[in-house]
């Protein structure tokens, strides 16, 4: 078959031995299978001859996961097909392969056409009551959006929505996986759970697969450090968030939910960063206390989000996201010195910290309410109330997401130019999350080691689940290796104070002393084994995550 020829890298694909982290790897072959049947034959051929395989998508993540440094690369991009359409009671589920770019599903479901041509009677004629449905959407989005939806399955992304709607691994109802030795699983949630902590999974074919689930506590915060395990859980969500390590994901089933009526962005200032977090802490609070009257006696699955029963009546901001002054400043140098973001609106200066909050809501008015409420703790707590952007259509909305998403863009730009002068040079950047009660202790620690150390930095993310993203912007090796000690400390006190080291970029090739760190040698181990039991040859994705 045509496309699963196996291509040698040097030099036409030379640019499938990185990704986003700027780590650079090697391969002696790249594949490009267009269809689970090309991705068994292809991996059926690697376990026979023993060759490791390193899977890709859009090579859009940030830990080195899909850059290889062995044997062949699998990549997934051609595998980009909407495959159906299908419903089950109020809800719509969309069928795809992994290669499909996030972009492209945002794009269809906004203008509700697919390609659709090959699809069978039922997806088409499900095709026809969604049009007449109202507007439905994927609520996972990370700041990549040429991100690929089997890497976003693959590392479990979430993105600044998160803080309401959850990871993808709250949208995902079926999954097919192929195994390293080419054999198939279909995982449909609900239908495959442990009991307990011991598994037995059939695989097509009538193979069995059992084992013991790792028995460690995940922290309980947002988290995709380590393999995902409860007691009594569905074997899908074992896949989800693995790294590709144990399975290469085929096809997914993903869950799309209705889209607000009305949605709102409110950019809020304030002079100092200890009263934006203030802010945030109350708004949080309140947020969190209305959606506990909504949902109380409730019975939700386990990986079903708390916020998609509240959605349905209550208005609750879906986003809070932080900006520091380094980040507000590099934002302003950036529109001023580089054409590409001259469209970025003025931060005013001399302002300490910013604040994004975006409300979903039934309709303006239940929007409008929110936000005069908040606009009382703005001002509680020193916020400059003249400063604020406010965006209620879709145009501004977008303009102010952008703001947002060109701040990690900036960064990579400042490395890149830096690495011209110091080639070894990688971007350094946080992942850490903690629990609410920790989010001053840990800003503080950050605050006071960045300002003792002299480095350069940003600080900025998903501030509403206590992840945020310490970017240190190294002039030197030696300030890299300064900036990696920090990172090593912070990741003890963030254990310590019951936080996870990776909340959405995974652990790749280039955290995995942190997950030690986190977990402790044991726990690796009874991850090893996990992992034995899917990859005894450990030919797929080898050095990623443990």
């Amino acid at each position: 078959m045509k496309d699963t020829i196996a291509y040698p890298v040097e030099p036409d694909y030379v640019e499938y031995l990185r990704d986003e982290s700027r780590l650079q790897g090697q391969a002696k072959a790249i594949s490009f299978p267009g269809n689970e049947q090309e991705v068994q034959q292809v991996l059926a051929g690697l376990s026979a001859s023993s060759t490791p395989a390193t899977v890709q998508g859009a090579r859009t993540g940030i830990s080195g996961g899909a850059v290889p440094f062995e044997g062949h690369i699998l990549n997934l991009s051609r595998m980009d097909r909407v495959l159906g359409l299908s419903r089950d009671g109020d809800r719509f589920l969309l069928r795809v392969q992994p290669g499909v770019l996030l972009e492209k599903i945002n794009e269809a479901l906004h203008k509700k056409e697919f390609v659709s041509e090959y699809w069978d009677r039922n997806s088409k004629e499900t095709l026809e009551a969604f049009q007449q449905a109202g507007v439905y959407f994927f609520p996972p989005d990370p700041t990549e959006t040429t991100a690929s939806i089997g890497g976003m399955a693959a590392n479990n992304a979430s993105g600044a929505r998160s803080f309401f709607y959850g990871q993808t691994r709250q949208y995902i109802e079926r999954l097919r996986v192929v195994l390293p030795d080419g054999s198939a699983v279909a995982l449909h949630r609900g239908r495959q759970k442990a009991s307990g902590h011991h598994f037995r999974l059939q695989i097509e074919g009538g193979r069995i697969l059992e084992g013991e689930l790792p028995s460690y506590k995940l922290p309980q915060v947002k988290n995709v450090a380590g393999y995902y395990v409860q007691e009594e859980m569905d074997l899908l969500d074992l896949f989800i968030g693995s790294e590709g390590t144990l399975g290469v994901i085929t096809e997914l089933e993903l869950i799309l939910a209705p889209y607000p009526q009305a949605v709102w962005g409110i950019m809020c200032f304030f002079a100092e960063e200890s009263q934006a977090v203030r802010f945030v802490c109350r708004l949080r609070g309140r947020a969190q206390a209305a959606a506990a009257g909504e949902l109380h006696g409730a019975e939700l699955r386990s990986t079903e989000p708390v916020a998609r029963t509240a959605a349905k009546t209550t208005c609750q901001p879906v986003a809070l996201e932080f900006f520091d002054s380094h980040a507000l400043k590099l934002l302003r140098e950036q529109k001023e010195g580089n054409p590409a973001f001259t469209e970025l609106p003025a931060a005013p200066q001399d302002q300490g910290a910013a604040i994004y909050v975006e409300y979903h809501g039934k309709d303006e008015e239940q929007i409008e309410e929110q936000v005069f409420s908040m606009a009382e703790l703005i001002a509680k707590y020193g916020g400059d109330e003249d400063s604020t952007w406010m965006a209620t259509n879709t145009g501004e909305l977008e303009r102010l997401k952008n703001y947002r998403h060109a701040l990690p863009e900036a960064v990579n730009l400042l490395i890149d130019e830096r690495r011209k002068e110091n080639p070894g040079l990688m971007k350094l950047g946080t992942d850490m999350a903690v629990p609410d009660s920790a989010l001053e202790q840990v800003l503080a620690l950050y605050n006071r080691d960045l300002e003792a150390s002299g480095l350069e930095y940003v600080k900025f993310g998903h501030i509403g689940n206590n992840h945020i993203h310490v970017n240190i912007l190294s002039r030197s090796m030696e300030e890299y290796d300064q900036g990696r000690s920090l990172y090593s400390r912070w990741a003890d006190a963030v254990v310590d104070l019951g936080g996870t080291i990776s909340a959405e970029h995974g652990i790749g090739k280039l955290k995995k002393d942190l997950l030690v760190r986190m977990f402790g040698p044991e726990a690796i181990k009874q991850m090893q084994a996990l992992r034995q039991i899917f990859n005894p040859k450990d030919l797929l994705n080898r050095g990623n995550s443990i």
